[in-house]
């Protein structure tokens, strides 16, 4: 029953106990609680029940009643640290019982070879214990072993044979009623999909494991750290911190597990720093510091104090107090061995560099810089950051650039692998910080080529979210799988002072491995094809087309224009004021779209003519009178572009970065020249732009609202040359991976487009709120328009704001009327305006969609 209703069992056995039960009886009910404790309690009163489980066997003489509980005994003793102690005791109980008993002694010794990293002995005692389980008919712990076995799969990235035993398991689960089981091997391939890399799988298998704790009455404070962990994974750092405050007000209620409470406090304050929320990642983290200080947790509370330190530096301080504490954090993790200590040090010396004490904040960086050698890529990053802060102030500007370069390296290397977000967070802000330093010294001592390269490395880094399926590699999945979970399992024992070294070593030997498998991937890639250079983007512009790119250094906007043969650099506006700028054109351009507002036209022109001068500066008036491709900046993707006086009456198409517009202009067209037409539920027009072109096209699909269901909708998706899907959508700023479009039988979510073989070659969204390009963490670019583009679209035409869904209709007919005569996508937009009827609606109808990619 402790492991079908937990919470009557525990009631169950006290009541056993208070009646003055025999030994037999009292050992049961002693074993009870102290696996309830050992699980959802406290771990030191565990060991009290169970040692007393143990010897009231031994006094009612019953073998295999000690044996049994001895192995219980010897799992509770590794999970608190007495990793020699609870091996002894499950020896003992393998050696001294036989049959059916030993075979559950034999699943419990197995489960703790996997704890500690033995994975081929773990499998070794599975092997030996499963056929005696299966002869006895015992289908719970056959389960039990099965559903332990596919874990041990999962560490060592089996991925099919995982699955298999999973799936083994829960049939035979769903023939016991031991609900609570079941729930749990549930949850267990929540985590696997998750270190396979599956995100939505892993949220909705968390979701069915939830509620069926719930019915149990289980506490599920566990189940929630693991998704507040892939809810990070996934960028979805504010529902992380709404998840760990919901479960720590739940824990305040329940009364119990102070030590999870402050680890669910230390993650609410990380997801709050994530979520660009400093002041409450203070609060969280002075909390965690205060419960791991009482509970004497040293790990624990060492971590807090950096990100106690880290998130007060977030808010603006900057003070002497500030750099002790630092220096304070580093002292005690390097005590205690923790990988971080050198990312404090770090920390320390930033801050002494931003008050002008270069010559202490050269002492910490010294410290930090001592690790760039790390096998750690993300230890290395930390190195390298250090180096290339120390060459700045010293004012050896090559030495700068090579560390910088170092630590970009390292920074991708880890990205490849990374499973824990606020760690690829804390990554990729210190790529940002490596590449500021490398583009304040290419203005000093560079020049433009320079620039566009440091940018392109940059953005292509920032760019690059990790995806929310796995990889199509086998080999690379597997070793991606069971590198995760490794990674996972040795941080956890970590903190709780119970270092691996099976694991740790593990963990270096399948880092290796994936770099050397991404690598030789990144080689056989189809389209791979040259690297971005200048002269080979000034080669593919012509005579008449140029590029404008737009980069921030120091708070102020910087242009670098290529064309005609050469790169120039242009000095720009102040970037908070062209933010500013840009929420007032796309607030005048959301009222412009209906009805009754012609009067704010002239203020929304002029507020275009300003934002103009402080996104271009000079530059504007360079521009020819070819093609124009905009290269905005993280932060400026919202700014309806179509409205800018130099943009306006001309062929412009907007690009995440040089080189996706390089490959979007490389892309070939499919060979079926297949266009798809979906109309989405709900539309005002009903979505009136889709009959006229698919009479046009001929032979077009077409779905309408009563067949647009998501996997009628994907099917048709697949390899199409051009796919126009009317439909409203919506765009998470706080959850860009999971924008969506509206489908009538529910959402059809960004992840879903990532199972195609092949995105539409040309993709129109004529919906509203699709196009935005929100910013996670430092500047991780994430959205609809960015995926499509990334996974393979060589065009996309959406909107950059709310539009009226009947004046849409007569700029969309115009817009496929100049595709079907030859025209790309950008030149059909431009010649689509230009036949929109005169009126205000109309107008600033064409003006809130924009051309994306080179198709």
């Amino acid at each position: 029953m402790v492991f079908t209703s937990p919470s009557e069992a525990v009631v169950k056995a006290k009541e056993v106990l208070e009646a003055d039960p025999p030994p037999l009886n009292a050992s049961v009910a002693h074993q009870v609680i102290g696996i309830w404790q050992r699980d959802f309690g406290d771990l030191q009163l565990a060991l009290r029940h169970l040692r007393r489980a143990r010897d009231l066997a031994a006094r009612a003489e019953s073998a295999p009643r000690e044996t049994d509980v001895l192995a219980t005994l010897g799992v509770a003793l590794v999970h608190a640290g007495r990793v020699r102690q609870g091996l002894t005791a499950l020896e003992q109980g393998v050696e001294c019982a036989t049959g059916h008993t030993r075979a559950r002694v034999l699943y419990r010794r197995a489960y703790v070879r996997w704890v500690l990293g033995h994975h081929p002995e773990a499998l070794a005692d599975l092997r030996r214990a499963l056929p005696v389980l299966r002869q006895a008919d015992d289908v719970i712990w056959t389960a039990r072993a099965l559903t332990l076995r596919a874990t041990v799969h999962l560490a060592l990235g089996a991925s099919e044979r995982t699955n298999a035993d999973f799936t083994a398991a829960e049939t035979l689960w769903n023939a016991t009623g031991q609900e609570h089981d079941k729930a749990d091997a549930i949850e267990s391939r929540g985590l696997a999909a998750f270190r396979a890399g599956d995100i939505p799988a892993a949220l909705r298998l968390l979701d069915e494991a939830e509620n069926l704790y719930t019915k149990l009455g289980t506490p599920t404070f566990m189940l929630s750290m693991r998704r507040c962990e892939i809810l990070l994974a996934a960028g979805l750092a504010p529902e992380a911190l709404a998840e760990a405050d919901g479960t720590i007000a739940l824990m305040d209620g329940f009364g119990a597990q102070p030590a999870r409470k402050a680890e669910l406090m230390l993650v609410a304050a990380r997801a709050a720093g994530l979520a660009g929320d400093p002041h409450t990642a203070v609060e969280r983290a002075d909390l965690a510091v205060r419960l791991f200080a009482e509970q004497r947790r040293i790990w624990w509370e060492s971590h807090a104090r950096l990100m106690l330190v880290e998130a007060r530096v977030a808010t603006g301080q900057r003070s002497h107090r500030l750099i002790a504490d630092a220096a304070s954090a580093a002292e005690q993790l390097v005590a205690i061995g923790a990988p971080a200590a050198p990312q404090a040090s770090l920390l320390a010396g930033r801050i002494a560099l931003s008050i002008g004490r270069t010559a202490e904040a050269e002492r910490y960086l010294a410290v930090a810089a001592q690790c760039r050698y790390s096998q750690s890529p993300l230890t290395r990053l930390t190195g390298w950051t250090a180096q290339a802060l120390r060459a700045r102030s010293a004012g050896r500007h090559r030495t700068v650039l090579e560390a910088c370069r170092r630590g970009l390296d390292a920074l991708d290397g880890y990205r490849t692998a990374s499973g824990a977000s606020e760690l690829r967070a804390t990554a990729i802000a210190r790529g940002a910080e490596l590449v500021a330093l490398a583009q304040q010294v290419s203005l000093e001592a560079g020049g433009p080529r320079r620039l566009l390269m440091w940018n392109e490395r940059w953005r292509v880094t920032v760019l690059s979210a990790p995806p929310l399926r796995p990889s199509a590699d086998p080999v690379l999945r597997s070793s991606l799988t069971a590198f995760r979970e490794t990674a996972a399992r040795a941080e956890a024992a970590r903190m709780d002072g119970r270092p691996v070294p099976a694991l740790e070593s593990e963990q270096r030997r399948l880092e290796r491995q994936i770099h050397g498998r991404a690598l030789h991937l990144r080689g056989e890639m189809v389209g791979n094809g040259p690297r971005l250079t200048p002269d080979r983007l000034l080669r593919e512009l012509g005579e008449d087309a140029c590029l404008v790119e737009l980069f921030v250094l120091d708070g102020r906007l910087k242009a670098l224009l290529c064309g005609q043969r050469q790169l120039r650099r242009f000095e720009a506006g102040l970037f908070s004021e062209a933010e500013i700028e840009a929420e007032h054109v796309q607030a005048g351009l959301r009222r412009l779209v209906h009805p009754g507002a012609e009067a704010r036209l002239p203020l929304v022109e002029a507020a275009a003519r300003r934002l103009e001068e402080l996104l271009l500066g000079p530059a504007a008036a360079y521009l020819g009178s070819g093609l124009v491709v905009v290269v905005p900046p993280p932060g400026l993707h919202r700014v309806p572009w179509a409205l800018l006086p130099s943009l306006r009456e001309r062929e412009f198409s907007v690009s995440p970065t040089a080189g996706s517009w390089l490959r979007a202009r490389e892309t070939e067209p499919p060979p079926d020249d297949r266009q798809v037409l979906v109309r989405g539920p709900g539309l005002v027009t009903s979505g009136a732009e889709v009959p006229e072109p698919a009479g046009r096209y001929g032979d077009a699909i077409t779905l309408g609202p009563e067949t647009a269901r998501v996997p009628c909708v994907l099917d048709a998706l697949d390899g199409a040359a051009l796919a126009h899907i009317a439909t409203h959508g919506s765009f998470r700023s706080d959850s860009p991976l999971f924008s969506s479009l509206r489908m009538t039988d529910g959402p059809l979510m960004l992840h879903d487009l990532e199972r195609l073989n092949r995105i539409p070659y040309r993709i129109i969204l004529s919906s509203c709120g699709t196009s935005g390009l929100a910013s996670t963490g430092a500047n991780q670019v994430l959205s609809l328009v960015t995926a499509l583009l990334s996974l393979g679209a060589a065009g996309v035409v959406t909107s950059n704001a709310p539009v009226n869904d009947a004046a849409v209709v007569p700029l969309m007919l115009a817009l496929h009327k100049s595709l079907a005569a030859g025209l790309t996508l950008t030149a059909a937009l431009r010649d689509a305006r230009a036949a929109l009827p005169a009126d205000t609606v109309h107008r600033a109808t064409g003006w809130a969609f924009t051309a994306f990619g080179a198709a």
